[in-house]
């Protein structure tokens, strides 16, 4: 029997003892045959070596509820006078290497020394596209915030920045971030591993974020499943202001569909939470799956015509774009 490094529990709803899993829902689980079955035999689109970004200046406390693309799944959120990261990555490569992996086509669409200041950051997985150390590092000495984050992953940010100030959660936990404003883990369709060998040994979750400036779900990696999670969130937690949902890396899909959601899903799950608003995240900054790099945005708009939704109700966010709701 495997030893789990990052959490040691008797086994429950989401966890056997070793390894986390998504109840009722598809497994996520590849093997290397059929790994090498996608790499061997498709090829991905190729994408461009850089894309120009028009980087943002935030304003450090700006009024109502505003939230900035930084890249991929990282967002400046700034709502009741809280300024939050999701999944911060300056890093140029999502990868545990500096010399290999994917690398950035889109520059951060806000430089670092230009953050506000940064009360948390919330954290959904270990993947290397979402938990970068070095930025952790570089976060807590120039901001010390706290870093929210579900049960395992805060063993891997501990060793990395020993003195960070950590909450860490299950499913349906909350949170207080700061005075008037809480997170509560949700439930998202996904797994986790830094390496070969801690495959699902720390939990991926996405935030629920609430205060009298609204409510903001971040809904972090995941596939869709039969969707009864996100039609769970809606029940227990209402209808978001705005949803912050993954729209790519999602090809091939025979490989990608129980990890990751395409346009089409990220619109179904839109409306199961009945979500005000939407931003496309996850997509246009990492080349991590097969799809050309504008091909989330064609997808995102067939499907909200598809559904006949209004085109503004959902929009997939820019590097460098300043959302105001």
């Amino acid at each position: 029997m495997p030893k789990n490094p990052y959490h040691a529990a008797s086994p429950g709803h989401n966890f056997d003892g070793v390894r986390f899993f998504n109840p009722g829902q598809p497994g996520t689980d590849r093997g290397l045959s059929e790994a090498l079955r996608w790499k061997l035999g498709e090829r991905p689109a190729r994408w461009p070596i850089t894309v120009p970004v028009d980087q943002a200046r935030p304003d450090p406390a700006p009024d109502g509820l505003t939230i900035t693309m930084v890249g991929h799944a990282t967002l400046l959120i700034q709502m009741a006078g809280v300024n939050l990261l999701t999944d911060p990555v300056w890093s140029d490569r999502a990868s545990p290497f500096s010399f290999a992996g994917p690398k950035r086509v889109t520059a951060p669409g806000v430089a670092f020394e230009h953050l506000p200041p940064i009360h948390a950051v919330l954290l959904s997985h270990n993947h290397y596209d979402h938990l970068d150390l070095a930025t952790l590092r570089h976060l807590h000495a120039a901001h010390a915030p706290l870093m929210v984050m579900p049960l395992g992953n805060d063993a891997i940010v501990r060793r990395a920045v020993p003195d960070a100030r950590i909450a860490v959660g299950d499913w349906h936990d909350r949170i207080d971030v700061a005075p008037g404003l809480t997170t509560t883990l949700t439930r998202a369709n996904h797994w986790s591993a830094r390496g070969m060998r801690d495959r699902r040994m720390a939990l991926w979750a996405g935030h629920w974020l609430e205060s009298q400036a609204g409510s903001v779900w971040f809904a972090g990696d995941t596939g869709y499943g039969d969707g009864a999670i996100f039609r769970d969130i809606r029940a227990r937690h209402g209808a978001p202001d705005v949803a912050l949902i993954p729209i790519g890396a999602y090809e091939p899909r025979w490989f990608m569909a129980n990890q990751h959601v395409d346009p089409a899903e990220a619109v179904a799950i839109l409306q199961d939470v009945g979500a005000t608003r939407g931003l496309g995240i996850h997509w246009g900054t990492f080349q991590l799956t097969d799809e050309p790099r504008d091909a989330p945005i064609e997808a995102l708009a067939a499907a909200l015509h598809a559904e006949q939704l209004p085109a503004d109700r959902f929009i997939a966010a820019e590097a460098g774009g300043i959302y105001r709701f």
